[in-house]
């Protein structure tokens, strides 16, 4: 008898760190707003946000590269696949993050970057992420911020993972990317549209 508790006792205790290790859940959402090393970064700032990752999608050629996705070849845009923590962010507030960096009211650019490579978007994977989209965007209008939107929203590709150079482009080239993101205006323009920013 006791050496069948001593058995239970470990095999509880064996599985206790098991279950403590386990990751949480994670979802994931996918966003264009111009250049993907700024969304990566204003992104990965959000809390509940675990990672972003560069790519391209809503296109029609397998295997994009960037060469051809700058030329505009492809038909894809410049785009970021979210991971996070839906216990500790929700989609909902993904979108508010999302129409806070983004310049809806162009169509086929973003501050300097100019091409349908960095047209803006909301590329939903289910029926709920739709629904939660296309109410947001109804919401933005209806509050008179902005008086027309050209951000497409619409059912999710391919997704295609960026060059690995383009990865956290933010944290391996501070420096160039500070210049750059200061003289593309990004920063002036989002302040003009939804109020002052702090410095990115």
């Amino acid at each position: 008898m006791k050496a069948l508790s001593l058995i239970a006792a470990v095999l509880l205790l064996a599985g206790q760190p098991a279950a403590a290790q386990t990751p949480p859940a994670t979802a994931t959402a996918i966003f264009a707003a111009g250049c993907f090393w700024c969304v990566e970064k204003d992104f990965e700032e959000l809390p509940g946000v675990i990672s972003a990752e560069s790519g391209y999608t809503a296109g029609r050629t397998p295997n994009p590269t960037y060469q051809a996705v700058s030329a505009g070849m492809t038909e894809h845009t410049e785009a970021v696949r979210i991971i996070y923590d839906p216990a500790r962010v929700s989609y909902a507030k993904l979108l508010d993050h999302f129409w806070r960096n983004v310049d809806p009211t162009v169509r086929n650019r973003q501050f300097c970057d100019i091409g349908s490579q960095y047209r803006s978007g909301i590329y939903w994977q289910n029926e709920a992420e739709r629904q939660a989209a296309e109410a947001s965007r109804a919401k933005l209008l209806a509050s008179g911020r902005v008086r027309q939107i050209h951000t497409e929203i619409i059912a999710a590709t391919t997704f295609w993972p960026a060059e690995e150079y383009h990865q956290d482009y933010y944290k391996k080239n501070p420096l160039r990317y500070k210049i750059y993101r200061s003289g593309c205006g990004r920063d002036a323009r989002l302040a003009e549209l939804w109020g002052d920013r702090p410095a990115r």
